[in-house]
């Protein structure tokens, strides 16, 4: 994942008075990612959102009402969207528990949701310790939904295993901290970490876990 970001601001096309809200709400929402991975939550401004935007500040105001709201909801999509890559992912595997944990581990680094600017976002958001609590409120019933799906796969997976293997619980627990310290490494060291590569160290825990049903893959 080698992505970098431009010091100059995007330039975009003047935005037509008969977009819907939606699209609107979705423009200004986008701009505030943008605008988050460039400067900081600190850096972020109204004013730098509607220029990246193209819009007036008047319409940020009349869709957002506030900054704060605008932040709130932008961690909300991007909370979205990852909870509709993985549970597509999840849908959309096959039928045994190992595939199904594999496609939700799959979706944590596709590149549409592992992104350079969107990790940024996401760690700009928990590095403010005052809103912190606040931030973790609005999102955590998603968090949750995914982390009690995969102890429902481990725990199966583990009744099915040869031999005694590690509670479900924790191989539930570490797979969620290995999600956040891998996209931690594809933020910091860019040039040399890839999504592929992180992929591959979580499937290298779950084979160490699980040896009956993940396969060690081969790492570089």
């Amino acid at each position: 994942m080698n992505e970098t970001f431009s010091a100059s601001k995007p330039r975009r096309k003047p935005a037509r008075r008969t977009e819907s809200r939606e699209v609107r709400r979705q423009q200004l929402i986008d701009a505030t990612i943008n605008s988050i991975a460039r400067h900081g939550i600190g850096g972020t401004t109204m004013s730098r959102v509607t220029e990246y935007a193209g819009l007036s500040l008047g319409i940020v105001n009349f869709h957002f009402e506030s900054k704060q709201n605008l932040f709130e909801e932008t961690l909300i999509f991007l909370a979205r969207e990852h909870h509709e890559q993985w549970l597509k992912a999840y849908r959309d595997a096959g039928l045994s528990a190992r595939d199904k944990l594999m496609a939700i581990v799959d979706a944590h680094f596709h590149p549409r949701i592992c992104s350079r600017k969107k990790i940024s976002v996401w760690y700009a958001f928990y590095g403010e310790a005052g809103r912190r609590k606040i931030y973790r409120k609005l999102i955590e019933h998603i968090d949750q939904e995914r982390f009690d799906l995969q102890l429902q796969l481990c725990q199966q997976i583990a009744e099915e295993a040869a031999g005694p293997t590690t509670p479900p619980r924790q191989v539930a627990n570490l797979l969620e901290a290995l999600y956040d310290g891998l996209w931690l490494e594809l933020l910091t060291y860019p040039e040399s970490y890839t999504r592929e590569k992180a992929r591959a160290h979580v499937g290298t825990f779950l084979a160490g876990v699980y040896p009956d049903h993940f396969d060690m893959p081969i790492l570089d």
